[in-house]
């Protein structure tokens, strides 16, 4: 459409050629910024607060991440996906306000500290017995806290994120740390916070108790023995195996089950010096005595009869370690945790180094009372990972070390069993063991005082009296889960936790702020003296805790001060994020935005929802439902939504030795962040996702063909002149399918983005833009928008018609791609406000057309076993062009005949002219399709000239005086521009 006619006249000027300033190259990492400026200038985030006021809340509570390092891309990923979700509920109607927040204490942070300014500079950890030591420390912990806040927010921002970035909330404000010891205060209140002695897991590394949210469980090699017990009043001895010799010293029962079938068995040979002599008589599980033996490389056993339930319960054993001074009895207990997978058919039970052991020997007390058994649990470990002198003889041995390397503990004890005589085998097993999260060494389980909260304790405040375990499973069934498998996973967690183990042995962190009466377990209430530690730290934070004189000032004149002791353990970190919807959703004070929200369970509009990856079950999502139903009986939230981890392309997990990482930073710099974005709208979410070079090169060719489609968009916009707006009954047929076709999206991407499915979204968006508008409607359409005079109506309604898909696909891509739909929307109207404040366009009724769909669905596929006909034509070099093919199409069904009726199939198919042929057979060798083999067509050359404006052929008898050289329609064309004076 660009050659010049025989009087000189440039005929390219005379088509109407998209004109855009919109570039073809993004350029996104350099516009991305200038955009950011932008919002920031116009105060967009309150433009929108100003938009919603009125509209029902959707409040996306952010789940707080720590600060301390740079924004991972598993965080990105997190934060893009609460970006869409906000964004596309505020375009939805909905009052959606973000406000970030930030976890600020604990141990990530205070390690952090003390490796930086303390290790790596070769100084000493301060001495936190000292007060003014302390609190200087948790002061060098507020400051780097406070810096990487800062610098995560600069990187959220730059992912495109929306919120109320100038006032975030964090668990170490003043107001929040007041907040928290308010809650703590209501679980003294109901009875449900208690002191208790219980193992838990315990790390050597850190010195302190962790929650299973800061567990992760990682391949280790641990010793491995089968020990005897011998049986009082009996020749034969029970046999345990266990992989944490080390806990032998702790031993004071064995676990039995009565569904398992018991033998008695004699070592009949064995080789000299084995440590299973020959005659030794051993009591095992009959599933398990052969791989029992063969460990013990015994040559020969034989099985002497078997061994009932009552029998074993009737027996008691001595303590393999007896001359070393474990003179106690070891009793048989039955056990529903007992199996005969592995070992022997016997637990060795150590009460204070396992939940199970645990709760079998509490739950067996009156049993053990009436034998005359001391039910006691020892401290056999202490917090350094070392044998106290309640595991006589090993007074010292380290379980494991300072940086947690295996200790020599496990040989110490190996060494007295076989001694003693009790040892039958040993050896090694790797298998998955619990590490801490942080340190990433192995935890042990040991018996220590802690503060809980009761998980299966009655208490006043909830509805019917019931325990905070079954107000937490009522919840769950109350709250909406996506994945819906989500509350399978969080119902299976509550149901099976064991009591919340809430206090913490470290130095940064909100204080248990407890005073208990000397000499009990009294735990002191008084109003007064909670408003005074409340007050204290909203003034002054939770340093006030630690200060010089904190007990005698908080205490007041009420109380003595020699009559309490003073806890300074803290809250752990997972009580304090738990409780952030007390401080911010319920605080109108800090975060007006957030106030009077009027939740639907409560008979209102509006909707709470967290979001955040699926290992939060266990930690985030569990602590805040636990904290909210045992001080308010409900959960805090309505709705719940969790993704997978991110892994590399293979589906690896990215590490740092493996140089498989993609950090977001870096994609930005080169990319830009909506590619980021475009990334995350495209994946299933729900799962582990992936992330790679080539992935996201897939990524930016999508994005380039759906910027290109925008592009023409915006160039052919050009010249379509407000106002001039052409009625749905004037447009052709084609363009009201477009407008059917966004009738259909708009319920589609509805749907997709009100249940969170974003790569429904792009996929949906991507179809239309790729294979309907670009393949198919723009390419046909071209001629009419490029050629037909100003006053056509068809290419008016084709303007009015891209205007419309323009507006819609634009707003609908707005919650992905932030930058590029407000860079194109800008293009449109420099003036219009941000596409942000726009709302999702309400499509009207009539736009639906199912009949003329079907018709079209009929006429497209025709047009391929045409365009098919011609691909193979242009491969033969029998044409150049679709314009050089006058196709003779052959159809024999009604249906297709009817289809075409009226429709200018010539333009359809981007042919100069066509023949539809209904009483003639087609001639042998007539391209056919196996989808439509009722269907043949022949491509033949177009007669004529070639029209020097839009390259159509023409019948030059047809041509016009004055424009001798272009096709009636653009002669007709250039007159009208002639007349408006618009000729070059």
């Amino acid at each position: 459409m660009t050659d010049a006619s025989d009087k000189g006249l440039d005929y390219s000027q005379t088509l109407f050629l998209p004109k855009t300033d919109f570039p073809m190259r993004a350029g996104l990492p350099q516009r991305e910024p200038e955009i950011l400026a932008r919002w920031a200038r116009e105060n967009l985030y309150r433009q929108l607060r100003e938009a919603g006021k009125g509209r029902p809340k959707f409040v996306l509570h952010d789940g707080p991440p720590y600060a301390n390092g740079n924004v991972h891309i598993g965080t990105a990923l997190n934060k893009i996906l609460k970006d869409m979700v906000v964004r596309s509920h505020q375009m939805t109607g909905k009052e959606s306000n973000y406000v970030p927040g930030w976890d600020c204490h604990g141990l990530p942070i205070e390690w952090k500290v003390e490796e930086e300014f303390y290790r790596s500079n070769g100084k000493v950890k301060p001495d936190f017995s000292d007060p003014d030591a302390l609190i200087a420390f948790r002061r060098e912990c507020r400051a780097f806290a406070e810096h990487w806040m800062s610098v995560q927010r600069e990187e959220f921002k730059r992912l495109g994120v929306v919120g109320d970035w100038e006032h975030p909330y964090t668990t170490m404000s003043f107001p929040a740390e007041a907040q928290i010891a308010r809650e703590i205060f209501k679980f003294i209140a109901n009875g449900l916070l208690y002191r208790g002695s219980k193992p838990v897991m315990w790390s050597v590394v850190e010195k302190t108790a962790l929650a299973e949210a800061e567990i992760e469980y990682e391949d280790y090699t641990s010793d491995t023995i089968y020990a005897a017990f011998p049986v009082e009043g009996d020749d034969a001895s029970v046999v345990i195996w266990t992989t944490t010799p080390w806990t032998i010293p702790g031993n004071r029962a064995i676990a039995f089950s009565r569904r398992i079938a018991y033998g008695r068995y004699r070592v009949t040979e064995a080789s000299a010096g084995n440590w299973a002599k020959v005659g030794a008589t051993y009591i095992l599980a009959q599933a398990l005595a052969p791989s029992v033996f063969s460990a013990a490389r015994v040559a020969a056993y034989e099985f002497l009869g078997d061994v009932d339930g009552d029998s074993l319960a009737a027996m008691v054993c001595a303590h393999p370690l007896r001359v070393h001074g474990y003179g106690f009895v070891v009793p048989l207990l039955p056990g529903d945790h007992v199996t005969e997978d592995a070992g022997t058919g016997f637990v060795h039970t150590a009460p204070s180094h396992g939940r199970e052991d645990f709760e079998l020997w509490t739950a067996n007390t009156r049993q053990l009372l009436e034998l005359g058994i001391e039910t006691r649990i020892p401290y056999t470990v202490d917090e350094n990972g070392a044998f106290t002198e309640e595991a006589p003889g090993f007074e010292g041995k380290r379980v494991l070390t300072d940086k947690g390397e295996k200790g020599d503990a496990n040989d110490a004890v190996i060494k007295a069993l076989q001694e003693s005589g009790a040892l039958i085998a040993r050896g090694r097993l790797k298998h998955q063991y619990p590490h801490s999260w942080r340190s990433k060494k192995p935890v042990i389980f040991r018996n220590t005082p802690q503060w809980f909260l009761a998980m299966d304790r009655p208490f006043a405040t909830a509805p019917g009296g019931q325990t905070l375990r079954a107000v937490a499973l009522e919840a769950i069934e109350k709250t909406q889960w996506v994945p819906a498998t989500g509350e399978n996973r969080i119902r299976g967690m509550v149901a099976s936790r064991p009591d919340w183990v809430l206090s913490r042995q470290r130095a940064w962190g909100v204080p248990l702020p407890i005073f208990v009466r000397k000499g009990g377990h009294e735990v002191l209430f008084d109003q007064d003296v909670n408003a005074r530690i409340a007050a204290a730290f909203e003034r002054e934070g939770a340093d006030a805790w630690f200060a010089e004189g904190a007990k005698e000032r908080f205490l007041g004149a009420a109380h003595k001060s020699d009559d309490y002791d003073k806890i300074d353990n803290l809250v752990e970190v997972w009580f304090d994020s738990g409780s952030t919807h007390a401080f911010v959703l319920g605080d109108a004070v800090h975060f007006p935005g957030l106030a009077g929200i009027h939740r639907i369970l409560d008979g209102g509009p509006d909707q709470v929802m967290y979001l955040e990856g699926s290992d939060q079950h266990r930690g985030w999502f569990q602590s805040s439902l636990l904290e909210s139903c045992g001080t308010r009986g409900r959960a805090p939230f309505d709705i719940v939504l969790t993704h997978g981890f991110t892994l590399d392309e293979k589906g690896r997990k990215m590490s740092k030795s493996l140089g498989n990482q993609t950090f977001p930073q870096d994609v930005i710099a080169a990319s830009g962040a909506d590619i980021l974005r475009l990334w995350v709208a495209s994946v299933d979410y729900s799962d582990d996702q992936r992330i790679g070079p080539e992935i996201l090169k897939a990524v930016s060719d999508n994005y380039r063909k759906l910027r290109n489609t925008i592009r023409w968009m915006l160039g052919t916009l050009a010249h379509h002149e407000r106002g001039d707006t052409a009625l749905l009954t004037s447009m052709a047929d084609l363009d009201r399918l477009m407008l059917h076709k966004l009738a259909e999206l708009d319920v589609k991407v509805r749907d997709a983005y009100e249940k969170f499915d974003f790569a429904r979204v792009t996929a949906a968006l991507s179809a239309f833009m790729n294979a309907d508008l670009s393949a198919f409607y723009f390419d046909i359409r071209k001629d009419a928008l490029y050629c037909e005079p100003p006053s056509s109506l068809k290419r008016r309604g084709a303007l009015e018609a891209i205007e419309q898909i323009f507006r819609a696909l634009t707003i609908w891509l707005a919650p992905v791609l932030v930058f590029t739909t407000e860079e194109a929307w800008s293009s449109r109207d420099p003036a219009h406000r941000s596409v942000h404040l726009e709302q999702f366009p309400e499509i009207p009724a009539d736009w639906r057309d199912d009949a003329l769909a079907k018709t079209w669905e009929t006429i497209r596929a025709l047009r391929l076993v045409v365009t098919g006909a011609i691909e193979i034509a242009r491969a033969n070099k029998e044409i150049g062009s679709s314009l050089e093919a006058a196709p003779r199409v052959y159809l024999s069904r009604p249906e297709h005949i009817e289809a075409l009726r009226g429709v200018d199939f010539a333009e359809v198919c981007i042919t100069s002219d066509i023949s539809i042929e209904t009483e003639l057979l087609p001639p042998e060798g007539a391209f056919r399709l196996a989808e439509v083999a009722d269907v043949a067509v022949v491509v033949e050359r177009a007669r004529g000239i070639k029209c020097a404006r839009s390259w159509r052929y023409f019948d030059p008898a047809t041509a016009s005086p004055d424009f001798p050289d272009v096709s009636p329609r653009d002669a007709e064309a250039l007159r009208e521009l002639r007349a408006l004076g618009r000729l070059p």
